[in-house]
């Protein structure tokens, strides 16, 4: 998997980071690998299955994120059964890694309980469009 998430000073989650100025909270760069974890898995069943996070094996912040950089997202997809799939991973900035974590264990969930599958259909082609330039 691999995915990008543009920040912006516009969006209202940055705090104080001392004499750096603002910066992203952390758990919100694990929720964007997280959100990206859970697009990995829905587009490997066609949109049949949906992550819900349960647990996390370890988390490790590196450094902070700042108004406009890029989040650079990657992960894989270590184990995949019937109900359950754990994804690892890291994020960077500019090719220096501010968050890894391994071992994202998902429930999986039926996805048409959770949102309309046309509406998931067109996000995800947005989406991935939107990367293929």
């Amino acid at each position: 998997m691999k995915a990008r998430k543009v920040t912006s000073r516009s969006e209202d989650y940055w705090e104080e980071g001392g004499e750096g100025g603002l910066v992203m909270p952390p758990p919100f760069v694990l929720e964007a690998l997280c959100q990206a974890a859970t697009w990995l898995i829905m587009i490997s069943t066609e949109r049949a299955k949906r992550a819900a996070l349960l647990s996390i094996g370890s988390v490790q912040w590196h450094e902070d994120v700042r108004p406009g950089e890029i989040l650079e997202m990657a992960g894989e997809i270590g184990s995949f059964g019937s109900e359950t799939a754990v994804v690892s991973g890291q994020v960077s900035v500019e090719g220096r890694t501010v968050l890894e974590a391994q071992d994202i264990m998902c429930a999986l969930i039926d996805a048409d309980t959770l949102a309309d599958l046309d509406d998931t259909k067109r996000l995800q082609e947005m989406l991935t469009r939107a990367g293929a330039d």
